[in-house]
């Protein structure tokens, strides 16, 4: 018996140099299928090889040492984050749902005037420099959201509820994002940021119905005002463009009088220098003239002999006669 279990078990062994050729085929394999990866097209991947920064790589397939000596951290550049500043937003959608807890630690502000408002706003931005966003700060997030809210309070501290609420409300949001952008690129934050939209700028509730009020009472003083402007553009354009019209047909009497004026003054001048030189001529001229103008006006024309001393039987004076 004792023969016969030497014999199997020498039957079983393996010779060695396929037991080493099987181990160096299965590290192999766990060796590559550790060590590569892939990047997303959105993405970029840091690589750090015991600890510290080695290299930045591009979207695709890549391999690194694996065991722990280069670590992956995925970084997406291409993705636009957002932060809410006020309130939250619990699912969005057409009907988006909103959390009703409060958050007026973050939206209660002192504006210039000494008033408060209830602002509430948005931060989007994207990683512009995956090394920075890494390694620079250790929670960026948690430091973009506290300057965030430090430059939105100093902006609004500047100015008056008025211009918070109703007036300047885009050049608040502008003048936030060039401010926020310069701070976090101080801190070599890696961050851009795309846009900050100011969401809700209200009184605060306990307040909304006087403030309404005000709105209220200015939107109608400044209808009334329209109204008034409206009324003085259509009345006094007409009153002007009559009294312009009046000067200028007077002007145009005016001159109309004294040209003819001055060419009866010139004919009478021409005319008298024409009877000084020739009386006889002129006299007759003249008289011809006359005639051409009265005769045709007269009805019935009677031409007499200037040598007869009686026309009275011409005349019809008789029975009948006037």
């Amino acid at each position: 018996m004792p023969k016969i279990e030497e014999l199997n078990i020498k039957q079983i062994k393996l010779p060695k140099k396929k037991i080493i050729t099987g181990v160096i085929i299965l590290a192999a394999v766990i060796f590559f299928a550790t060590g590569l990866y892939t990047v997303n097209p959105e993405e970029v991947g840091v690589i750090q090889r015991f600890g510290k920064y080695l290299s930045t790589t591009q979207p695709g397939l890549h391999f690194k040492i694996p065991f722990g000596v280069d670590k992956l951290t995925k970084v997406k550049v291409k993705l636009v984050f957002k932060e809410e500043f006020g309130f939250r937003t619990l699912q969005a959608g057409v009907r988006s749902k909103y959390s009703a807890r409060s958050y007026n630690q973050e939206a209660i502000m002192l504006t210039g005037d000494l008033n408060i408002a209830d602002v509430e706003w948005i931060v989007q931005y994207r990683i512009k420099d995956p090394v920075n966003y890494l390694f620079n700060v250790r929670n960026v997030e948690e430091t973009m959201r506290d300057v965030s809210e430090s430059v939105i309070r100093g902006v609004v501290g500047d100015r008056s509820v008025d211009e918070v609420i109703v007036l300047n409300r885009k050049e608040i949001a502008d003048k936030s994002e060039i401010m926020l952008q310069e701070k976090l690129d101080v801190y070599k934050a890696g961050l851009e940021i795309v846009t900050i939209n100011l969401q809700n700028v209200n009184p605060p509730e306990a307040v909304q119905p006087a403030f309404n009020n005000v709105n209220s009472a200015k939107q109608g003083k400044e209808r009334i005002i329209n109204e008034a402007w409206q009324n003085y553009n259509q009345v006094i354009p007409e009153a002007q463009g009559k009294a312009k019209r009046t000067i200028e047909e007077a002007e145009g009497y005016a001159i109309d009088r004294v040209n003819r004026a001055n060419g009866d003054a010139n004919r009478f001048i021409q005319m008298y220098n024409q009877y000084r030189y020739s009386k006889t001529v002129t006299r007759k001229r003249l008289y011809l003239e006359m005639m051409e103008k009265v005769l045709p006006k007269v009805e019935k024309k009677y031409i007499i002999d200037d040598k007869a001393n009686n026309v009275l039987p011409l005349l019809n004076l008789g029975q009948g006669g006037k």
